[in-house]
């Protein structure tokens, strides 16, 4: 595999959305804030901070609205939210200036889909076109998630044509960022290889993300490969907090300090302070 390597990429911090949400307890207000801020402080340029699902459904991101307007970061720090449905949209521009870029999502399999959000992947897609539109018109930047791109607990292999055929229409939306989640810990690196080759060839002039998880212990060896192939924009979070709770057991984000620290002594430039993403975790721990 000939290395297209980059000389430095960009790492979104999801552990706010994507890792509290996974935690059986909720975390205090102040708590999220005072972590999202220490984050902000360590560097990052880009963290997910709030989710807009259902109160009843993910109590844990209640307060979605509370710590958007609490949360002091740097400028030039870019907040995104993750959007679930036209309701959620509602909710997050009502608090619209908090925040810089929203993220609409769906997953690849059809029965994954069904069990996270109870609608077929047409409809969710459907809905989305709505979502883009109104999100584009606000002047906020338009990001894209395809969950179990890599592989589907329940079905096996996504194919990969179905998977890009997904991503090129949320290009057509005006997505200039598109994150490809291993949601369960299904992908190797080898097939990680051959995905994101594909995908930068079929998606030209659109951020191509990497979001791999750490079930089976292969997340690191899968960010590697496709660092080698030229992804150069990357999620994980803190503290390796998060997974995905469909199905049950399927924990295991990257830790944020476990990548960093490998692209670090790759050469590969971060921008983090690694010591200050691991303060961060180890007070993260320290409140859960």
């Amino acid at each position: 595999m000939s290395s297209k390597r980059p000389a430095a990429v960009q790492i979104r911090e999801v552990g706010p959305r994507d890792g509290f949400q996974n935690e059986p307890e909720s975390i205090p207000t102040p708590d999220k804030i005072r972590l999202i801020e220490m984050l902000a402080a360590a560097g990052y340029k880009r963290i997910e901070v709030a989710s807009f699902v259902r109160p009843d459904v993910l109590p844990q991101l209640a307060d979605g609205e509370e710590v958007l307007r609490g949360i002091r970061v740097p400028a030039d720090v870019e907040l995104m939210v993750l959007i679930p449905n036209t309701r959620g949209l509602d909710r997050a521009l009502a608090v619209r200036d908090t925040f810089h870029a929203a993220s609409i999502f769906v997953s690849a399999s059809e029965t994954h889909n069904m069990k996270n959000i109870n609608r077929t992947v047409e409809q969710t897609l459907a809905d989305d076109v709505g979502m883009a539109r109104r999100i584009l018109a606000e002047g906020l930047k338009l990001d894209a998630v395809i969950a179990t791109s890599f592989g589907c607990p329940y079905e096996g292999k996504v194919p990969l044509d179905r998977v890009l055929g997904i991503a090129e229409r949320y290009a057509e939306m005006g997505a200039t960022e598109i994150g490809f989640g291993d949601t369960t810990g299904m992908a190797n690196p080898a097939y990680v290889a051959d995905f994101f080759s594909a995908a930068l060839e079929r998606l030209p002039g659109v951020e191509l993300t990497a979001h791999f998880h750490n079930t089976r212990g292969q997340g690191l060896a899968n960010a590697y490969a496709a660092l080698e192939v030229g992804v150069d924009s990357f999620e994980s979070s803190f503290g390796e907090l998060g997974g995905c709770p469909v199905p049950v057991g399927s924990t295991g984000n990257i830790a944020t300090e476990d990548l960093a620290s490998m692209f670090e002594e790759m050469g590969v430039e971060t921008g983090l302070n690694l010591d200050a993403v691991i303060a961060a975790a180890r007070e993260a721990q320290s409140v859960l």
